[in-house]
């Protein structure tokens, strides 16, 4: 248990985040803007599905998303290298494949090497057939599952008033589900074998909202399989610090005596008046020009 009763930042060698979908109501921004502004990150992949332009509105863009971005921002201005791997929620990126400035990069992915072992890192979304073949119906699912997140955190709130611990609708219904167990199954056991067959010791990727640290067996050998999940239902997130990989997951009674600001800084504004995606990220790049 981490309780934040000092100012103290926790430091961690490589942070992987994925499924943040900024811009969407089901987006748990202040719970994430409280864990950001707890760790001091060496480096950090923000493995797809960010900012959720499928669904992205001037209507809704709260403070609390800003914050998410300023953060980012304020890692790179201290030297933090980042890189971001493109999903399909944020495909717009994909176009910009190599893309680099200072210490900020786009990737459709990514390939490290910790301690001597190579580590595969994707965002996973090639593997949906939906996606790839169907995608208004992938879409439509989209906004259904915004909106029983939309009516999770309604319960939530219930739930806390009552003294109980929130949870997560969305994964139960995932969990209860024999066909999305199935899938689940099938996209661990694909990737691995994948990076089995190109020599790699790590697979790591999102998309599938589901985080996870499991070894496979596969005939060419065996592999680690990580995925980061996601910040709508399971607030998680994978931390690599001193050899060693683990799923931070959040949970509210940590977080009792962290102070967050309830200020957004002035640079912010410009962020938060953008009319489009693209004016959005038109901001976000001249941001990080003047920073470098």
């Amino acid at each position: 248990m981490t309780e934040f009763k000092s100012k103290a930042k926790r430091k961690i060698d490589l942070l992987i985040l994925s499924d943040i979908h900024l811009g969407t109501f089901g987006c748990q921004a202040k719970e994430l803007n409280k864990y950001l502004k707890s760790i001091e990150p060496k480096e950090v992949i923000l493995n797809g599905d960010i900012i959720d332009i499928w669904q992205f509105s001037k209507r809704y863009w709260p403070k609390s998303h800003m914050k998410v971005v300023s953060q980012f921002f304020k890692w790179l201005s201290k030297g933090v290298r980042i890189t971001y791997i493109t999903g399909n929620h944020d495909e717009m990126l994909r176009k910009f494949e190599g893309f680099k400035v200072g210490n900020f990069e786009i990737q459709n992915k990514k390939v490290i090497t910790i301690k001597g072992k190579k580590a595969w890192i994707f965002r996973g979304d090639i593997f949906d057939f939906a996606m790839q073949h169907s995608r208004w119906l992938t879409k439509v699912g989209a906004i259904g599952y915004d909106f029983l997140i939309v009516l999770n955190r309604v319960v939530n709130i219930f739930a806390q008033f009552l003294g109980k611990d929130r949870f997560s609708l969305s994964k139960r219904v995932k969990n209860s589900v024999k066909s999305a167990v199935k899938f689940i199954n099938q996209f661990e056991e694909t990737s691995t074998n994948i990076a089995a067959d190109n020599g790699y010791d790590y697979v790591i990727c999102g998309h599938i909202h589901h985080p996870e640290i499991k070894t496979y067996n596969t005939p060419k050998g065996s592999v680690v399989y990580l995925n980061s999940g996601d910040w709508v239902e399971n607030l998680t997130s994978l931390e690599y610090h001193k050899g060693k990989w683990s799923i931070f997951h959040y949970h509210d009674h940590d977080f009792e005596y962290f102070d967050e600001p309830k200020t957004v800084d002035k640079n912010d504004l410009e962020y938060m008046s953008a009319e489009s995606p693209k004016e959005l990220y038109t901001n976000m790049l001249k941001e990080m020009m003047t920073k470098q």
